[in-house]
């Protein structure tokens, strides 16, 4: 086995973990609440993922959708990292967890702190709460299109999120705007992401715009990336992972504007010749979903990957693997806006791995990375442990 294909569907969560209740998410599921608010339109068609072995998974969707036959080894992971956010399951996929969880700022940044980015950036800025961003954006788009002060909000996570209209605020300076705050959010202001939100109006609405960016803090360690990279194979990151690991051990990095692109994309670089890791996050399932609460939405996007999934599979070779996960949950029916804390699922396809192998529940994310080291002959990874050995033979 020479490459790996690792599909991150973010926020594609399978059920609540044990300790969801310290997270305010008891009771959340992201994919079983996506199945039954699709029951009243049809159901959630998701024929190829099934066949994979998607709700085999334990407990996966309510077990209504099990199949017979599944040709995929499936499987649920739990996270082992404190929080809930994108930057820490990613991380810990790549075998690094999080012991202590990135700081959060569910009142606002600190007045001090942004007099003082205001200073920096000459203008003052308007919000400084936490808000969904397309809420925020309709409620202080006028005020800030009259000002042109860019408006600052936050989330559940640990992100400092700067919105802006392109004809106000130009993307290039919004993106300036951005890496000044990721300058000076260290230290008791610590933040995971810096993210530039960007939006225009088109027939009198609001509308982000694919050019969003995030500026990450490094990894504190190296990742599985670091090990792909330092054995002289290719990290190929397909979205948003570039960002979300600061560019640390990646060799090469392309811009999704939807998942459709993020699809496209990945399959060009399946049909390169190199050897090594293409690592790939499908962000629409999240941001345009998952934090809007539109289950009907999330259901017609899976369903939409859903039938581009034999394109995947045709495309790998035969010493390619697929590994399809996710990051976190987003449950679509859960109150509020944010992330939920909940297992992932693991689903994996290529030659000589074991048709219908149930991996059961594992202890970490982490252990994908272990596994996906393996496969690659790379240095082990940071945590987790390798199952290669259960998938294969």
């Amino acid at each position: 086995m020479k490459r790996v294909v690792l599909i991150v569907l973010d926020s594609l969560g399978v059920g609540a973990l044990p300790d969801a209740s310290e997270y305010g998410d008891a009771g959340a599921d992201t994919l079983l609440h996506i199945a039954e608010k699709m029951e009243e339109r049809g159901g959630l068609v998701i024929p190829n993922l099934l066949k994979l072995g998607l709700c085999n998974i334990e407990k996966a969707a309510g077990g209504k959708l099990k199949q017979q036959a599944p040709i995929g080894v499936f499987g649920r992971l739990t996270e082992k990292s404190k929080g809930k956010d994108t930057i820490t399951g990613h991380w810990e996929i790549a075998g690094l967890y999080t012991e202590t969880p990135f700081k959060t700022y569910p009142e606002g940044f600190p007045s001090s702190f942004i007099k003082e980015f205001e200073s920096k950036i000459g203008i003052g800025v308007l919000g400084n709460y936490t808000s969904s961003g397309t809420v925020i954006i309709e409620e202080l788009g006028r005020l800030h299109e009259s000002t042109g002060k860019p408006i600052v909000y936050t989330s559940a996570d640990s992100v400092f999120q700067i919105a802006a209209n392109t004809s106000v605020i130009p993307l290039e300076r919004l993106y300036e705007i951005c890496e000044t705050a990721r300058e000076k959010l260290v230290g008791d202001v610590a933040t995971g992401r810096v993210i530039a939100r960007p939006y225009v109006i088109e027939n009198g609405r609001r509308v982000r715009t694919a050019d969003r960016k995030d500026y990450a803090v490094s990894p504190v360690s190296e990742t599985l990336l670091d090990k792909v990279k330092s054995s002289g194979k290719t990290v190929y990151a397909v979205g948003k992972i570039n960002d979300l690991f600061n560019g640390q051990g990646v060799t090469a990095f392309v811009h999704t504007e939807n998942n459709m692109d993020g699809v496209n994309k990945t399959i060009e670089a399946m049909n390169l010749d190199f050897e090594g890791l293409i690592f790939t996050n499908l962000v629409d399932f999240d941001s345009e979903y998952g934090h809007r609460r539109d289950p009907y939405g999330y259901g017609a996007a899976l369903a939409e990957f859903d039938k581009r999934l034999p394109e995947i599979i045709g495309t790998l070779k035969d010493d390619d693997v697929l590994f399809l996960c996710a990051d976190h949950g987003t449950d679509p029916v859960h109150s509020g806006w944010d992330h939920t804390r909940e297992y992932i699922p693991v689903v994996i396809y290529g030659k000589g791995i074991k048709a219908g192998f149930d991996l059961g529940t594992r202890n970490t994310f982490s252990d994908i990375g272990a596994t996906v080291a393996e496969i690659l002959d790379t240095e082990k990874t940071e945590s987790g442990e390798s199952f290669l050995r259960e998938i294969t033979g």
